[in-house]
């Protein structure tokens, strides 16, 4: 979909990263780190400074292809490191000991969930204070080390502490080597006196970083497509569908390649929006059970045959565990694997290479696209409104759509902009992002710094909830700092909306605040930032005039308020669906 990052976002080739020259007075730890960043494709580091770490970041800073983005707080800089890693391929963030890193975990975990590969990097104690008995700061206070450790360990794919300069280069060679090849965090712990020491390891040019590519079994291989395509080419009215383990594959390419040869219909998951090309001429919708786009659901449960590929199968994609999908009917291909109906399960299988063959096998069968057109109604148009009328969610939305093009890029935060970007049809090159499977409300003020920061030739729109916007919403500043010129539309509707439709209750109303007042406040006057509050229709026509005219380049934040009650039919199906799920009473004994 986008010009990515060839080390994130392309195939399995094999990847081999230049040399780079160096010389012995600059062959220090610190410097190595730097270099392997910019080899992988990373431009800007995303930190908070610690006493542990500031060495380090001089030597991040001293990288002249680096950029150190100083953050409000660690969770927003684990944010970015995610939304930068979704356009680039590979984030990166800088982090102290203990208070720090534990501050960032949450970040990280959902980078995991995500199969993002995010370099979280620790500055750790000295380390002659290994193996004593010596109590250190930003600790709870004992003389183990190894809390922080401990804790990254469920949520990265690899773990090293460098306390030693004579192994330090394998150790995060390897670490970042694993990022890349398993699309996954990794956790790496630099003591705090060893960045600035020269070390002949680190004096001689680096060997040329190099990554084997994952290779499907041959015999494995053929026997998934043949299999695929018998079951295939046996149906009537097949559907394609898919999901968002096609990023982590890097089969995107091999799914549209599979997709113009089969002539099938294609849907997507609604965790894959943006990954799939919506203008594609056999493209029907967001399949996602009861609250599919119109027709879109009907077409896929309705069919005699459906190829999910990389899907996600948990309680918010399937509405509920309510899909009406039946296993006999479906193949499931996974990154690594193909599962045929009821029939085989065929390992060592990759997604890209398996969707790439199988192409060439399947007949051409458009049945249920020419189904799709005979029942398809297009979708309404919002009531007119009366003059001065309160604006409505759908309203707005209608506004939002007619601002995408191949140069912006829609965030999505956690709640009823899930359902309502969800809706929006995405142009040639429009980029989306929203963050399903963890759903950290949140998470989308630091993905949109971080986003922006790598997609700088795109205008990021982002929608975020006010509840999700108080969590985080100091970076607002970073932003404004690294001169960023998004559209921050902050949905003024009292609370905590998505949570309500599942389960109401007075803890899901929040303190209202002057959001606009607070971005002035925080611009203070320095840097380029605009912000306007919007009541009606009318209002909100001028404001986005305004931003994607006279203020195209600074940040804008349009606070949009609208009633409470105000959502998507979509949440209102879904939450009830999930709240059913979520209170079933326990099995018998």
């Amino acid at each position: 979909m986008e010009a990515q990052n060839n080390i994130g976002a392309t195939g399995h080739p094999s990847i081999v990263l230049p040399a780079v020259r160096g010389s012995a007075s600059s062959g220090t730890l610190g410097r190595h780190l730097a270099r392997r960043l910019v080899q992988i494709g990373v431009r800007d580091v995303f930190s908070v400074p610690g006493d542990f770490n500031l060495t380090l970041l001089d030597h991040l800073i001293a990288e002249p292809d680096l950029n150190v983005i100083g953050c409000c707080n660690e969770l927003n800089a684990g944010y970015a490191a995610d939304g930068y890693a979704r356009f680039k391929g590979v984030g990166a963030c800088v982090v102290t000991f203990t208070v720090g890193g534990l501050s960032v975990l949450n970040a990280i975990a959902g980078a995991y969930s995500e199969n993002l590969p995010v370099i979280c990097i620790v500055g750790g104690p000295n380390s002659n204070d290994y193996g004593t008995n010596r109590i250190l700061h930003h600790t709870i206070g004992l003389p183990d080390f190894s809390q922080e450790l401990r804790c990254f360990q469920t949520v990265t794919c690899h773990q090293a502490v460098v306390n030693h300069l004579d192994d330090a280069h394998e150790q995060i060679d390897t670490a970042i080597s694993n990022a890349l090849k398993e699309c996954k965090p990794v956790y790496i712990s630099i003591s705090c006196n060893l960045p600035a020491i020269p070390h002949p390891t680190f004096g001689r040019e680096p060997v040329p970083f190099f990554l084997a590519p994952w290779v499907s079994n041959k015999m494995g291989l053929e026997a998934a497509v043949e299999a695929t395509a018998n079951f295939l080419n046996k149906a009537v009215k097949p559907v394609l569908v898919g999901g968002p383990k096609l990023r982590v594959a890097k089969a995107q390419k091999a799914f549209m390649e599979l997709a113009d040869a089969c002539g099938y219909p294609i849907a997507i998951m609604p965790s894959s929006k943006g990954l799939v090309p919506e203008h594609h001429p056999h493209f029907i919708g967001t399949y996602w059970g009861a609250v599919s786009t119109g027709f879109c659901g009907e077409i896929v449960e309705s069919a005699d045959a459906y190829v999910f590929v990389g899907p996600i199968f948990n309680d918010y994609s399937s509405v509920g565990y309510s899909l009406l999908i039946k296993k006999e009917k479906s193949v499931i291909v996974h990154p690594n694997r193909v599962n045929i109906g009821n029939g085989p399960s065929l390992g060592w299988v990759f997604m890209a290479e398996f969707l790439t063959a199988l192409a060439k096998k399947l007949k051409k069968n458009s049945t249920a696209v020419e189904n799709y057109r005979r029942i398809y109604i297009p979708p309404g148009i919002p009531l007119k409104r009366n003059q001065d009328e309160p604006l409505r969610v759908n309203i707005l939305f209608k506004h939002i759509q007619d601002m995408l093009s191949g140069g912006t890029a829609v965030i999505s935060e956690t709640g009823d902009s899930w359902f309502n970007c969800q809706k929006l049809r995405l142009p040639e090159n429009c980029g989306y992002e929203f963050q399903m499977q963890y759903g950290s409300i949140g998470w989308s003020v630091g993905a949109t710094l971080g986003y922006a920061q790598a997609a700088k030739e795109k205008r990021v729109i982002a929608c975020i909830g006010d509840g999700s916007f108080q969590v985080t919403a100091q970076d607002i500043s970073t932003m404004i700092r690294c001169g960023q010129r998004s559209i921050i539309f902050l949905i003024n509707n009292g609370g905590y909306t998505i949570e309500v439709e599942i389960h109401d209750g007075p803890y899901n109303v929040i303190k209202n605040w002057n959001y606009t007042g607070l971005v002035d406040a925080i611009h203070n006057g320095e840097g380029k930032c605009w912000t306007a509050k919007v009541r009606t229709e009318d209002e909100l026509t001028e404001a986005i005039a305004t931003a994607t005219g006279e203020k195209q380049d600074s940040l804008c934040f349009i606070e949009v308020l609208v009633h409470k009650d105000d959502t998507s039919k979509e949440l209102l199906e879904w939450g009830s669906r999930v709240c059913s799920a979520n209170s079933r009473p326990p099995n018998p004994q």
